[in-house]
């Protein structure tokens, strides 16, 4: 198993602003503010935090699990 990266890049998908973050591993980020257009970002349907709607990483959690059912 490897470790989970804990840096991702948001994509508003209002405004197309990029942020690197640095993801929680204990936590789902439920809520974030765009820095570009000031946007409130909550979970698509079925995903667990903001990371694993917007972000090119999902959140260290989802990563565990996909690398655990891949051994």
């Amino acid at each position: 198993m490897g470790a989970a990266m804990l840096e991702a890049t948001i994509t508003c998908p209002e405004c197309g602003h990029r942020e690197k973050e640095t993801m929680p591993t204990d936590a789902c980020v439920h809520f974030y503010q765009c820095r570009g257009c000031g946007t409130l970002l909550k979970p698509r349907a079925g995903d667990c935090c903001v990371f694993c709607s917007y972000a090119d990483q999902p959140c260290p959690p989802v990563q565990e699990d996909r690398s655990a059912h891949r051994g």
